[in-house]
């Protein structure tokens, strides 16, 4: 029997099957009218061959490692190796830090990932007025290159991958850890890992920018051009939707704005006269694994997909490397839940293993206690067990893409990417991302999506069990971890001493050299990493570079 032939008898015998159905309704109605995902997507009953008759196997999946990398961007995917095992940790000082990555590591995590306090990422020395009650708090405080030298006391540089969850100083920080590597005896050609240094989506998700956008694109594409020739192996940014996601967007939002963003920072490459194959090859991502399980695989298979579509149909690149979406994947901290909060042990495992199917190559899984506080030590154990459990027990890992050929995340898939493509499509006639967000429009359709959503939940359309359903009496969680008010006092301290210790005419002059490059046109990276090797603080250079660019205020829109 022909292909045809099969999918006429399919059609014929789907039709009655579909109608007999429909009479039962009337005794047993399903659970609701209409059954859309989060991103506005209809689901169906059930899903066949009828679904995509036409479906082209080689256009839209291909094979493991060959374009267009639907089915994963290696071809043996974790056969080889699984993914690196990143758990996100920072808090309170230097050395408390140290002592988590250190237990986190012998606990056979493969990978570090520093969480920075708001003052750090927003450029203000410890000592800054603004900074205050904040220190140590969300991430930990690192202050100069002394305060990363302790914080990898005894991590040897060339030995681990580092991702660093830094953005408008992103420069700054890789110039401290590249100069505690060249203590180690560490060349520069050695160290991997990233650092996010995504900046648009903090103007339209998470603010924690410092200038405007024009000099931030600036600091990004000469990070990009200095890491090309000094340090290699670097993934220079990390282009993030997991925050566009924690801010309320929807899957499709998530995969448009991110691809948006990294649009936008292929053009500003170009334009800075970096070839495309040149810096392409290190751009990385970063996407949130959300609630919806399937849903979450599809948005992963898409995002490869629709971004080697973009990066070799509009840019040219060449290299396969240059084509394919690396990504990193954090389980989705806005899911989880300050009730019964034993519960968020599930519902990370399940968003770990979507980014699993998914092919992520590096993964966070967050702890049950986040939604109380920063994780203790026993609930980052249990949710790197998680990881190692899906690695080694599920079998999982054993073949690329699992999933592929289901006729409902092949649907999916296709659906996500056409969706997230109309998004680039209507960003383009804005001009662009920068514009896009100067403009308010992601920033509009973001919290529209956040208040459906909201909306959804307090009406029970939407269960969350614990929360608005399945309530229990519960006691306070006890054991949460509290950062040390004293940690601040204690940083102050620090930096009182450093700056007595150091040649302070040496680092004026370095600053002052730092300004006059700031308002030229040369790459600052070399500036910034000769100003911190002498002593000057994260607040000292960032305030020079305030001074020549001024700080971004956001704009209001309804």
């Amino acid at each position: 029997m022909s292909q045809k032939e099969n999918l006429d008898k399919l059609a014929q015998e789907f039709d009655r099957w579909n109608d007999k159905t429909k009479q039962g309704l009337a005794k047993r109605p399903e659970r609701k009218p209409d059954f859309v995902n989060t991103s506005g997507i209809p689901i169906d009953r059930a899903f066949t061959p009828l679904t995509q008759p036409d479906f082209d196997y080689m256009e839209r999946l291909g094979l493991p490692g060959q374009y267009p990398f639907t089915r994963g961007v290696q071809p043996t995917m974790y056969r080889g190796q699984f993914w690196t095992m990143r758990q996100y940790a920072g808090f309170g000082d230097a050395e408390e830090s140290n002592k988590r990555y250190r237990f986190l590591l012998e606990q056979g995590q493969t990978g570090l990932s520093v969480a920075f306090d708001l003052p750090t990422q927003i450029g203000y020395d410890s000592d800054h007025e603004l900074a205050r009650g904040e220190v140590g708090k969300v991430g930990v405080a690192i202050d100069s290159v002394k305060d990363m030298e302790i914080l990898f006391n005894q991590i040897p540089l060339d030995k681990v991958s580092t991702s660093m969850t830094i953005n408008a100083p992103a420069g700054v920080l890789l110039a401290f850890y590249m100069a505690v590597a060249d203590k180690q005896g560490v060349t520069p050609g050695k160290l991997t890992g990233t650092i996010q240094n995504d900046i648009l989506k903090e103007y339209s998700s998470r603010g924690t920018y410092i200038f405007p956008p024009q000099p931030s694109m600036r600091l990004i594409t000469d990070i990009f051009s200095f890491c090309t020739q000094h340090v290699p192996k670097w993934n220079t940014i990390s282009i993030s939707g997991y925050h566009i996601r924690e801010a309320g967007s929807t899957a499709v939002q998530e995969v448009a704005f991110t691809l948006a963003n990294g649009i936008a920072y292929v053009e500003a490459a170009i334009k800075s006269g970096l070839s495309v194959d040149t810096f392409g090859p290190r751009l990385s991502f970063f996407f949130n694994s959300h609630l919806d399980f399937l849903e979450e695989v599809a948005k992963f298979r898409a995002a490869r997909r629709l971004w080697a579509k973009i990066m070799k149909d509009r840019f040219g690149a060449k290299d396969p490397k240059s084509l394919s979406l690396r990504f990193h994947t954090q389980t989705a901290g806005c899911t989880l839940t300050a009730q019964q909060p034993k519960n968020n042990i599930v519902r990370v495992a399940f968003q770990a293993m979507a980014a699993a199917l998914g092919g992520t190559q590096s993964l966070h899984t967050n702890s049950m206690d986040e939604a109380l506080s920063l994780p203790t030590q026993e609930a980052a154990q249990i949710a790197l067990r998680s990881q190692q459990i899906i690695a080694h027990e599920t079998g999982v890992g054993d073949t690329a893409d699992p999933l592929a050929g289901s006729y409902y995340v092949e649907y999916l898939t296709d659906q996500i990417q056409a969706r997230a493509e109309e998004y680039i499509k209507r960003i383009d006639e804005m001009g662009g991302a920068v514009a896009a967000v100067e403009k308010g429009y992601i920033q509009k359709e973001i919290h529209d999506s956040a208040y459906r959503y909201q909306k959804d939940i307090e009406s029970e359309q939407r269960v969350v069990v614990g929360q608005n359903r399945f309530q229990i009496d519960e006691p306070p969680f006890k054991d949460i971890l509290r950062v040390d008010p004293a940690i601040g006092r204690k940083q102050e301290a620090r930096l009182a001493e450093l700056k007595q210790e150091r040649d302070n005419d040496v680092v004026k002059r370095s600053l002052a050299t730092l300004k006059n490059a700031a308002a030229g046109t040369d790459n600052l990276m070399p500036v910034i990493y000769e100003a911190v090797k002498i002593g000057a603080t994260l607040g000292e250079v960032c305030d020079t570079m305030r001074e020549v660019f001024g700080e971004y205020k956001a704009a209001a829109f309804i």
